[in-house]
């Protein structure tokens, strides 16, 4: 059984230490390890279930004219999300 933790809540910043990276800030091209989804249940469990899991790594492609949504390619899949969304989704550090 695989069991799998969704953070509701952001993590408290240490003093010193930068904010971290969510999957919005990526460039196209540029890989991220996603860390953790702060999300609502309901959409979290649904990007899960679209491969957006904890530890895998995720590729921003292209962008609709005027930058949204953007495709990310993530498991073998390529996903548009809005930036709204993808801010909510922190990569590791």
């Amino acid at each position: 059984m695989l069991q799998l933790s969704v953070n509701r809540q952001p993590r408290a910043a240490h003093k010193g230490a930068s904010a971290p990276k969510s999957l919005a800030q990526l460039r196209e091209g540029e890989s991220g390890i996603l860390d953790r989804l702060e999300l609502p249940d309901d959409i979290a469990r649904r990007l899960m279930e679209l491969g957006f899991l904890p530890g895998h790594i995720i590729v921003p492609a292209r962008s609709a004219p005027g930058g949204e949504p953007r495709v990310y390619r993530v498991d073998g899949s390529e996903v548009a999300l809005r930036r709204e969304t993808a801010t909510h989704l922190i990569l590791k550090s």
